[in-house]
């Protein structure tokens, strides 16, 4: 109970030092900030590339290539798979990009045939059956995810140029998944024609295969490319998320290098915090004996002090945790790579995760300095004055 009568005390030791107390939260917020968006996307990287117990999906790629461009399988290799023990669907698919590079402004147009349309919606897609007719009726129409379509403001009935393509938007689907909220789904001739990439109408990018049963995701991987691996088309199976893992290779690396600098942003908090504790007990040794003359023992004035060190970790760690999670949630940031998308998390996990951190590192700072003057009598701090 005592600890709880001190703490507006405690908020007006702060108060007493506007400059330091601002320069101090407002280091922490931005350190915590950029601890924040980095663990977003390495969150993002993970949900993206993690590869779970019950996927059914696997992409037949061209062997050794990487790039959309550079992927051309003959579209009657369709057949041949569906004949493979164990695949359930097939959908033959032509991917065409506006930048095959690392980016966070990429067009991906997905090119479908129009009666496996369903197949190519995300599990959570949302689109009106009209839309479905409007998209089979048009050559040229394309369904838009919500995210390519917020980034771009792109309305139902516009027509959407990017990367020599044009097209009519049929429809916006509305997903959570990053690979289908930011691709353009299209009729795979209408793709085929227009891209001139890859021959028309006989070449396309991937497959996208799905298995009747999880447990022989790899079996049935290994036998497609079995099946192909003297043709002058070999190919490449993985599971969809490990091919997103290998395809945006250096994205995950960026993931993992980003790591270092959310140590550096925690490092950074406790410094600060450290520091402005340490700089305040100089300042209030007069303070200190006082509040020991008046009653308070060592170890309340200790605890205050751990407190005051809490108190700020917390509201700095709060600013940057909300402010990045704001960021995160309105940009829906998505980096691109050779035609698969990885967005950044915008959960609020990794914000909580920040603050809490954020309160046990300012603890920890505040601990040592709370400890040397716990166990400093009332004579001692009367010299120091």
């Amino acid at each position: 109970m005592r600890i709880i009568r001190v703490i507006p005390t405690v908020l007006k030791q702060i108060k007493r030092s506007p400059i330091r107390s601002t320069l101090t939260l407002g280091g922490i917020a931005v350190a915590m900030f950029l601890f924040v968006m980095v663990e977003s996307m390495r969150t993002g990287v993970k949900e993206a590339t993690e590869v779970t117990a019950g996927e059914t999906a696997l992409v037949v790629y061209r062997e050794n290539r990487y790039c959309p461009f550079s992927s051309r399988l003959p579209q009657f290799y369709e057949d041949r798979i569906e004949q493979v023990d164990g695949v359930a669907s097939v959908v033959p698919i032509q991917i065409y990009v506006s930048n095959c590079g690392a980016s966070l402004d990429v067009v991906t147009f997905r090119g479908v045939p129009r009666d496996s349309i369903q197949h190519a919606i995300a599990k959570d897609g949302v689109i009106d059956d009209s839309t479905i007719s409007d998209w089979k009726k048009r050559g040229d129409a394309a369904i838009v995810g919500s995210g390519l379509a917020k980034r771009r403001g792109i309305r139902v009935g516009d027509r959407f140029t990017a990367a020599g393509i044009d097209v009519f938007v049929a429809g916006i689907q509305k997903t959570g998944q990053a690979q289908d909220k930011n691709a353009a789904i299209v009729q795979l001739p209408f793709l085929q024609e227009a891209a001139r990439k890859g021959g028309t109408g006989t070449i396309v990018t991937q497959f996208n295969v799905h298995v009747d049963n999880p447990n022989n995701l790899e079996a049935v991987a290994s036998s497609i490319d079995e099946a192909f691996a003297h043709d002058e088309y070999p190919t490449s199976t993985f599971p969809e998320k490990a091919f997103v893992g290998r395809a945006a290779r250096d994205i995950v690396h960026l993931a993992e290098v980003a790591g270092i600098l959310a140590w550096g942003a925690l490092a950074a908090v406790f410094a600060l915090v450290a520091n402005a504790v340490v700089l305040a007990m100089r300042d209030r040794v007069r303070d200190h004996a006082v509040l020991q003359t008046l009653g308070y023992n060592g170890w309340l004035i200790g605890c205050m002090v751990l407190l005051e060190g809490a108190t700020l970790a917390l509201l700095g760690g709060v600013i940057g945790g909300i402010a990045a999670f704001i960021t995160v949630y309105v940009g829906q940031f998505t980096m691109t790579m050779e035609g698969v998308n990885i967005e950044m998390s915008t959960g609020p996990s990794a914000a909580i995760i920040g603050i809490v951190l954020a309160l046990g590192l300012g603890m920890f700072a505040a601990l040592l300095p709370a400890l040397r003057l716990a166990r400093t009598d009332i004579v001692t701090c009367f010299r120091a004055v």
